[in-house]
């Protein structure tokens, strides 16, 4: 295979991922860019009143009954030209490392946000995260069809609390009952927004410049205001810059209605216009290019248990570089073992299938048998591993209990799993036996509990635990670790990859134990190697 072919296929990859805060509709906007690039047929909204349909995304049984994204879905599907890999991620207000890592597969983002709350939490916590890799944000002003915020109010909140240059590519005309469609500022075209289509793919009705008798009549009394409206828009607003974009420094803004399956087609087109194909990997070694002809990965998820018939963990592997092969031989770099990988999954959310080639930028799936963990890069010989791959310190703590007791290896083998594919943190203390769960978000106790009864048929108790944060210990002079470690021994724990932390029961304790022992570095994140 050529340079040149590889270079073509690479340069086909759109792969992002979705972010926004809970509720703001990004399950709803994944089931119709699906739609779009004709994915699937029919678009399911969460828990459909009307029939049984699910959101193709959420698959698992917990979020099926609940309507919310828990795990991250890979799902890949052509668009125009190219070949569009989405990653949905978690949208409760709870999200896990998950999301984090997620992010650090992917070379572009959409950003959803409510037209009636704007800016959230989460979205900004998100937002950070792609900011450490400067990655381009397309962002979408979701639910037109409600009563909105003003739309210069909610570019200016982009702009100051998340920092970033915003650029409208379409602005609203009107909204709830009053919403027309958007007005298309440097093509000079209205898109109609016709209600009832949300479910189905359907050619918007344009009007050709705003400066048209065709144009007054659809927009009506709101013509003048905003004619009006659009001057000091065009006037105070950025022109998009397609290099600012690359660079993280702006976002191009849309705005529509996912539910009525609105302005989201002009995302897509963006995303497959704008946003960048496959981008060169900073592995520790050298910096890897997409294009190079040697095959590179590395797994940025873990999931256990997707098929519950067969009981089995696929690592979801990032391509970095070159074309995998049926059959073809990687290097496990981590074992220095060599695996022979005959059967490679391609996903849609749950459903797979077996694929015979893929190419830098797309996602596949690798059986698991417990060797493969977070972070783990796989080459064709060379000796490398891929940076920026981040556990965080987690927030909340449980102490774990078995309803039965002589369930504990079942509660420790699922545990480990679940550990292993980012679901939660597991510690284990020094000078006890309790088993402690460490979470970003409250969600994800609830998340563990469900699975381990469902997957591992293991019934367990949380009970407050005494742990205000975890750091991860480090230090250059081994004997003051050892020193350390004899220490503090009522404060330490072994995490679930067998590194040494620290539980500091209250934020004083941690800073007076750092003070007194500064020889020892307390990490809040550590990074995978």
């Amino acid at each position: 295979m050529t340079n040149t072919a590889t270079q073509r296929e690479v340069g086909k990859r759109r792969t992002f991922a979705i972010i926004s805060h809970p509720d703001a509709g990004k399950t709803t906007i994944t089931e119709r860019l699906l739609l779009m690039g004709q994915a699937i047929s029919v678009a399911g909204t969460v828990k459909a009143r009307k029939s049984d349909r699910h959101a193709t995304s959420d698959w698992m049984a917990m979020e099926k009954q609940r309507g919310i994204s828990v795990t991250t879905s890979v799902m890949q599907f052509p668009y125009r030209d190219c070949m569009v890999n989405l990653l949905d991620t978690p949208g409760h207000e709870d999200f896990s490392e998950d999301t984090y890592r997620t992010l650090t597969a992917v070379d572009s983002a959409l950003m959803v946000l409510d037209g009636g709350k704007g800016v959230e939490p989460r979205t900004i916590a998100l937002m950070d995260v792609c900011r450490l890799r400067d990655t381009p944000i397309v962002s979408f002003i979701n639910k037109m069809d409600r009563d909105i915020r003003d739309p210069i109010e909610l570019l200016d909140e982009i702009e100051s609390v998340l920092n970033i240059k915003a650029a409208p590519i379409t602005w609203p005309i009107g909204c709830y009952r009053e919403f027309k469609g958007v007005y298309n500022l440097a093509q000079d075209h209205i898109i109609v927004y016709e209600p009832g289509h949300g479910h189905e793919r359907t050619e918007a009705r344009i009007i050709h410049k705003l400066d048209s008798d065709e144009a007054r009549s659809h927009l009506g009394d709101l013509y003048d205001d905003f004619v009006d409206e659009l001057e000091l828009v065009q006037g105070a607003c950025h022109e998009f810059d397609h290099e600012a974009f690359l660079r993280g420094e702006m976002t191009p803004v849309f705005f529509g209605t996912a539910l009525g399956n609105f302005g989201v087609e002009q995302v897509l087109d963006a995303i497959v216009r704008w946003a960048p194909a496959p981008l060169p990997r900073p592995a520790h070694e050298r910096t890897v290019e997409p294009a190079e002809e040697t095959f590179t990965g590395f797994v940025f998820k873990i999931q256990a248990n997707m098929d519950p018939k067969h009981r089995d963990r696929i690592a979801f592997m990032r391509i970095c570089s070159g074309r995998y092969d049926k059959g073809m031989k990687m290097h496990h770099v981590r074992t220095g073992k060599d695996m022979r990988m005959a059967d490679a999954l391609t996903f849609f959310a749950s459903e797979r299938e077996h694929l015979d080639e893929a190419w830098a930028g797309d996602i596949i799936g690798l059986h698991n048998h417990g060797t493969i963990q977070i972070g783990d890069t796989f080459t064709q010989g060379e000796k490398i591993g891929f940076t920026g791959i981040p556990h965080f310190a987690p927030e909340l703590f449980r102490r774990v209990r078995l309803k039965d007791p002589l369930k504990s290896k079942q509660l420790r083998q699922g545990l480990q799993e679940l550990a292993e594919e980012g679901a939660t943190q597991v510690f284990f203390p020094e000078r006890s036996n309790d088993i402690i769960l460490g979470a970003v978000g409250i969600l994800q106790f609830d998340v563990v509990a469900s699975r381990l009864k469902e997957e591992y048929k293991v019934e367990c108790i949380y009970e407050p635990i005494n742990v205000w944060s975890a750091r991860w210990i480090e230090s250059d002079d081994k004997k003051k670790l050892e020193e350390f470690r004899n220490k503090a021994m009522e404060n330490l724990a072994i995490d679930g990859g067998g590194h040494l932390t620290y539980l500091a029961p209250t934020r004083v304790n941690l800073n007076l134990t750092e003070e007194r022992w500064p020889d020892i570095r307390f990490r809040a994140t550590r990074e995978t190697h």
